[in-house]
């Protein structure tokens, strides 16, 4: 019986997922973008930071 719902709710999900179109392809790759490039500026900052202090 739990097998039998979970195999229902998996292909109610497939059903009503779709793919992106081209507009929202691009925002979430933009927004990921700026996403790594926050992250990026973060390490690199720290990393300054550290080596400026001495290397703690």
């Amino acid at each position: 019986m739990l097998l039998k719902n979970t195999i229902e709710k998996i292909r109610r999900i497939l059903l009503i997922a779709s793919k992106p179109d081209k507009t929202e392809y691009r925002q979430s790759a933009k927004i990921t973008g700026l996403g790594f490039v926050i992250i990026g500026i973060i390490g690199f900052s720290i990393f300054i930071i550290f080596n400026l202090i001495g290397g703690l």
